[in-house]
């Protein structure tokens, strides 16, 4: 598969998706440490109000934390450690040892806020999704939902104050 090279922004697309969801991506600058600000500001002032995991067709990772992560930076790899279990994410220059091919398949590629309707689950789902240089999904985080509450238990009628996260994160962070 042919790498893709990091770009500062794309304009908004708009996907459709077999099972008749609709999502609206607003892409976010990869380049410099742009991915690795917003990922710390999310992990370390925010961690209790999102969840993260990829999201696949055939698998879905719906992580929630219970207590703030301690994040560290080695050799462009963000690792996002609970003490229980951790994650690393390429999000700045690495050596690769020494390959230039695999430094730019392995490192975010392109970052974008996302908005899903027409889900099975819920009507609406609003997140930030990141994708490696060979177009491999490396994670999903979601913001919280105003069709559930903290405990994700569905709420009688949508509270869309739910989406001021989101919405901050998106107005200063996209492209």
């Amino acid at each position: 598969m042919t790498a893709m090279v990091p770009t500062t922004a794309r304009a908004p697309t708009v996907e459709h998706e077999l099972d008749g969801t609709t999502t609206e991506y607003d892409d976010v600058p990869v380049a410099g440490d742009h991915v690795e600000r917003l990922l710390r500001e999310l992990f370390t002032e925010h961690w209790a109000e999102i969840t993260v995991g990829p999201i696949l067709q055939g698998a879905a990772w719906e992580i929630r934390f219970v207590k703030a992560p301690t994040l560290t930076m080695l050799d462009g790899y963000l690792t996002t450690d609970t003490g229980a279990w951790h994650f690393h994410l390429c999000v700045g220059d690495t050596r690769a040892g020494g390959r230039d091919d695999l430094a730019q398949i392995r490192r975010v590629a392109r970052a974008a806020f996302f908005q899903t309707t027409g889900g099975s689950c819920t009507p609406l789902s609003y997140g930030l999704r990141l994708w490696n240089g060979q177009g491999e999904q490396m994670l999903t985080v979601f913001f919280p939902n105003p069709y559930y509450d903290d405990a994700s238990e569905r709420l009688r009628a949508p509270d869309f104050t739910r989406t001021a996260l989101w919405e901050d994160f998106r107005r200063r962070y996209r492209a």
